[in-house]
């Protein structure tokens, strides 16, 4: 085993905080869990007819095998449709892991299916109102999938936003069950970022048409696999890495490559080994799920200049473990975790540049040997993350591992600590008189990152298109979005102003966003305090701005104020807008109980997770029943 340097003091304290906050959630999990886990197999002990039912379909050689309670039986959850380019090459994927089952002596069904939408196809739209919930629907619909509790094990098939979070949260309900997560894969490159980037800021000038604008997309979104830019679909690819729950290296393999096949198979391998019916030790997704797991997810996203989506996702996915991490901890990491890649929209570089650059093999060494991962973690290949130091190869077409170069094989991709692209990991905290938001400066230049300036206040994002149209916002502002939190909209994301505002940036003005929504995974140039809690119809100080009022956005010093004194502000009443049109149609009806539900952004914004504990510091950041 590779010697390393000494965990970091912060890691550690940061994971000792983590697991003190924890110690009461985690046991009650720990203790489901072991609650759940049956000796011999899941359906030891289970009827007749419940048998019967489970194997009604099945060949009868699975049949036999099942009915014996002695083979391992895998519950395959999959997120297929071929709507989203990701998800589209996991069609083919049940057979594969079925036929390779039964090569290993075990079984394999379909448990159920979940949704998975594309929020690149709703940005701007109503549908996004769905988005963030979504991932809380995936989650619901993973527990109904494995609830007939026959499976040892379960394989997740899913990559994007909201698909793996879900998966997540949803598994780990079934955390005693053998779990591993299988990725798809990117395309392969099209038209550049910057390219694509460019055309977009065209058209929002009116300087290109739309069929131009068509044209560019189609060229960067041209095939089966996950978007090839660093949001939060390849963010959540990095992550299930990162954790221990893929194979090693399994994150950015291309679909349809013999190398992406074997490694589907390597995983269906691995959750059989994991079952402890083949003579390896049981390992449990509760297992791999813990504390220092957790910690190395958040430095990985740091590292990385991952998605902001995570600051809400994590959160979410962790308390589905018992575990308590809340925006604290991740300001505290990124002081001291160097950013060592630069994939776009942190730089010109996609995934696949990543990959071939070194990718997660060479990351994680670095990180490993700098004592900025804990290494002692469980994974699906068994302890420590060595193996995750090593890159995926076939060996006379057999799935084979070897390590990964020594230097990376480009330096404006990927670097090593002791040379990072900046000394920290580019996710700040901001506080003040506002409340609590987080903003990425990863992409935004260092002259960017302090803006104070005069509000500019709507209460939806059209509304500040139409002033950007309308040639309204030739100045120096603080773009104020507000009514976008989840329980007002269910939190969609504002990409769409991310061209307008770039715009206005480039002409010289000092602009900042600040809003109680989300931004994207893409989250780009211009500094914006995004997740604001409390959010403005939780009767957070955002429903108190006003246009012209003075704020202070500062991303060095992790300052958010308004500069209106508290007792002006106290006297300013508040009349929220009318946000009927936001509860109905595109299915928005069917969400009111997820929006009235919903917990504050910092405590990941979900219904299904969103008390904050009465004696956590942060708890009187926004009432759960406001």
């Amino acid at each position: 085993m590779t010697n390393h340097a000494p965990l970091h003091p912060t890691l550690a304290l940061v994971t000792q905080r983590i697991t003190e906050r924890s110690a009461a959630t985690r046991a009650t999990y720990l203790a489901s869990m072991a609650a759940q886990r049956k000796k011999g197999t899941q359906r030891t002990g289970m009827g007749c007819a419940n048998m019967a039912h489970t194997t009604a379909a099945l060949p009868k050689a699975d049949k036999l095998k099942i009915h014996a309670e002695r083979s391992p039986h895998l519950g395959i959850v999959t997120a297929y449709n071929d709507m989203l380019s990701a998800h589209q090459p996991y069609e083919t994927y049940p057979q594969k892991i079925r036929d390779h089952a039964h090569a290993l002596g075990a079984t394999a069904q379909v448990a159920g299916g979940v949704p998975a939408m594309c929020d690149g196809v709703t940005q701007g739209a109503a549908g996004m109102e769905l988005s963030l919930f979504s991932r809380d629907v995936i989650a619901l619909s993973t527990a109904v999938a494995l609830s007939h509790n026959v499976f040892d094990a379960a394989l997740m098939l899913g990559v994007c936003d909201k698909i793996v979070p879900g998966l997540f949260m949803g598994a780990l309900q079934f955390g005693h069950l053998s779990t591993v997560f299988v990725p798809a894969g990117p395309m392969t490159s099209g038209l550049s970022n910057d390219a694509k980037a460019k055309v977009r800021q065209q058209y929002a000038q009116g300087l290109v048409g739309r069929d131009a604008l068509l044209e560019s997309e189609a060229q960067a979104y041209h095939s089966p696999g996950t978007c090839t830019f660093y949001g939060t679909a390849n963010s959540n690819q990095m992550l299930m890495e990162i954790m221990g729950l893929h194979l090693p290296g399994a994150s950015f393999v291309n679909p349809g490559t013999p190398l992406r096949d074997a490694l589907t198979l390597g995983a269906v391998k691995r959750a059989v080994a994991n079952t402890g019916r083949t003579g390896e030790p049981a390992l449990s997704l509760s297992d791999i799920v813990t504390e220092k797991a957790l910690v190395n997810g958040i430095v990985g996203l740091l590292a990385t200049g991952g998605s902001t989506n995570h600051t809400l996702h994590l959160v979410a996915m962790a308390r589905a473990a018992g575990v308590l991490i809340d925006w604290d901890d991740f300001a505290e990491l990124s002081h001291v975790i160097p950013l060592l890649a630069r994939v776009y929209p942190n730089g010109s570089a996609d995934v696949n540049h990543f990959h071939a650059a070194g990718g997660m093999g060479f990351l994680m060494r670095q990180l490993l040997d700098a004592g900025l991962l804990h290494a002692d973690v469980q994974t699906v290949m068994g302890p420590g993350l060595e193996a995750y130091t090593r890159e995926p190869w076939l060996d006379n077409g057999q799935l084979a591992w070897r390590p990964v170069p020594e230097r990376s094989g480009d330096l404006s991709v990927l670097r090593p600590v002791s040379e990072p692209f900046s000394a920290d990991g580019g996710l700040r905290l901001l506080q003040g008189n506002l409340g609590r938001s987080v903003v990425k400066v990863s992409a935004v230049k260092p002259e960017h990152r302090v803006v104070r300036a005069q509000a500019v206040v709507v209460s939806d994002q059209q509304d500040l298109l139409t002033l950007f149209n309308e040639g309204k916002l030739e100045r120096d502002l603080v773009a104020v979005v507000r009514y976008q939190g989840p329980r007002a909209n269910g939190m969609p994301e504002l990409h769409k102003l991310t061209p307008p505002l770039a715009v206005l940036q480039d002409k010289g003005f000092k602009v900042a966003l600040v809003t109680d929504g989300r931004m994207s995974g893409a989250s780009g140039k211009v500094p914006a305090a995004i997740h604001l809690s409390p959010e403005a119809l939780a009767d957070g100080p955002i429903a108190r701005v006003r246009d012209g009022d003075w704020i202070t956005l500062d991303c060095e010093r992790g300052v958010l104020e308004l500069e209106v004194n508290e007792r002006s502000l106290a006297r300013r009443k508040v009349q929220h807008p009318d946000l009927s049109a936001n509860e109905h149609g595109t299915g928005r009806e069917l969400f009111g109980l997820f929006r009235q539900h919903a917990g504050p952004a910092e405590w990941g914004a979900s219904p299904l997770f969103g008390t904050v504990p009465a004696e956590h510091p942060n708890a009187t950041v926004e009432s759960p029943s406001a």
